[in-house]
């Protein structure tokens, strides 16, 4: 039984990929903007959660046969606001200032349907600590990042640069790159997709 991916998640596939992981991608095409409006009632977490099950379903949909994986994160302020992606480097600029010297979470989702409904779910939260960043080290950050963070939720590649931003983080590695990873191997091997 195939394994797809419901995004184009560069991460995502790359994680997959690196834990020997047999799948395909697929975009799920999902208005994530109209979705989180009509969702906006939800937590932070349930939130990460109903939207990893749209792109799931969405994908299923056309593929019922198959397992289909859909992941998504989110950064939630402390103050409940939850931060979407940047749209420019202004916009990014303005969260990484916003970020600066506090403490935030970021809710990673995933669910796996089969025959187009959800046949397991797993939510992880990972809190990361920023440091004080100085206005120069934002510039000269966004001057080297700048547009490859431009799909990051956080303004961050925690596997590059990004993780100079931080002081602390408490929670899963796999969780912060946007996918609560060893929760989904063992649910695969489970089903037979991954050996024992």
């Amino acid at each position: 039984m195939p394994l797809i991916l419901a995004s184009q998640s560069a991460s995502r596939r790359a994680m997959l990929s690196d834990a020997g992981v047999p799948f395909s991608a697929q975009a799920a095409h999902v208005d994530e903007a109209a979705a989180k409006a009509s969702l906006a009632h939800l937590s932070p977490r349930d939130l990460a959660d109903a939207l990893a099950e749209l792109k799931a379903l969405k994908v299923s949909a056309r593929h019922p046969g198959d397992l289909v994986l859909g992941s998504d994160s989110l950064v939630a302020l402390a103050d409940g606001t939850i931060l979407d992606k940047p749209v420019s480097r202004d916009d990014a600029a303005d969260h990484l200032r916003r970020l600066s010297g506090g403490t935030h979470d970021i809710w990673s989702g995933v669910v796996i349907a089969e025959g187009q409904r959800a046949v397991w779910r797993h939510v992880e939260r990972a809190r990361l600590h920023v440091r004080t960043l100085s206005g120069e080290f934002i510039e000269a950050y966004l001057d080297a990042e700048w547009p490859a963070i431009e799909g990051c939720v956080g303004c961050f590649r925690i596997e590059g640069p990004g993780v100079q931003l931080f002081d602390r983080i408490e929670g899963s590695h796999f969780t912060v790159l946007g996918m609560p990873l060893l929760p989904v191997l063992g649910y695969l091997r489970d089903r037979g997709l991954l050996l024992r």
